[in-house]
């Protein structure tokens, strides 16, 4: 089968050690391609490095992770919007709003997220979404930016059916699934039952949220095959089937073609 994971953090120090086993293990699973989010102002260079290593494997994005928002965000945007200008990104990420670990600079990520928004507007690109204990400030977020000119994921969507309906009613968003929907208790594999299949695309978010039988352990792109089964068996198809609905769902949203 062939499959896509639109968010993986493959850049990172957990991969420094045996990145090439690591792509060779997701292609023989069938991963096409691997969607990269950029973090903060400190893994610019390590997110271009190892895209540059494997340019037909890696897609990067572009943006300022919400938890890594300070005070002085304007001052953290300049570079990574000078580095968004001078490549070629296929969305702006990961953004968003996470109100789970702190709250105190919920001003400052409400206004940075609306600021990369705009990127995502000017540059008609879409947006990988984290919100964490945070769907209403986003979707707020959305709707004042524009919600008829942005189109994008909600990334790691977590099982809530209000948070489901809320996302649906943002025509052009979808909602990334993960490794999630393989833990027994998460709730997720009934919520996603009944959406609509043209708006799910699938992640793997590694090195986090491995999936069952890897849970606990490092996540990586080839473990994306037990999510699509386990959505397969949700949805009652096959894993074919599975995988071409999602896969032919994010070369739509990130713009590459579809076989």
């Amino acid at each position: 089968m062939k499959l896509i994971d639109t968010h993986a953090h493959l850049y990172t120090k957990e991969f420094q050690d045996d990145l090439d086993q690591v792509v060779r293990r997701a292609k023989e699973t069938g991963i096409e391609k691997v969607l990269l989010p950029n973090i903060d102002e400190t893994t610019l260079t390590d997110l271009r490095s190892v895209t540059e290593r494997y340019s037909d494997f890696f897609l990067p994005m572009m943006g300022l992770h919400p938890t890594s928002v300070r005070a002085d965000w304007k001052q953290q945007l300049i570079p990574i919007y000078e580095t968004f200008c001078q490549g070629d990104y296929r969305a702006v990420g990961e953004i968003g709003i996470d109100l789970y670990w702190d709250t105190s600079l919920q001003k400052a990520q409400i206004e940075a997220f609306e600021e990369q928004l705009s990127w995502s507007v000017e540059k008609n690109l879409p947006v990988s979404v984290h919100f964490r204990n945070a769907g209403k400030e986003v979707i707020d977020s959305i709707r004042r930016v524009g919600e008829e000119k942005l189109s994008g994921v909600f990334h790691s969507f977590g099982g809530v059916k209000d948070e489901l309906e809320a996302i649906l009613q943002l025509r052009n968003f979808r909602v990334g699934i993960n490794g999630v929907i393989t833990f027994k208790n998460s709730g997720l594999a009934e919520t996603i039952r009944n959406c609509p299949r043209d708006r799910v695309i699938l992640e793997t978010d590694a090195p986090y949220l491995a999936p069952v039988p890897h849970r606990g352990k490092r996540n990586e792109s080839a473990y994306l095959s037990f999510v699509v089964v386990k959505l397969a068996e949700v949805w009652g198809i096959g894993g074919e089937e599975a995988a071409a609905i999602t896969s032919n769902n994010a070369r739509d949203l990130f713009g590459f073609g579809n076989h």
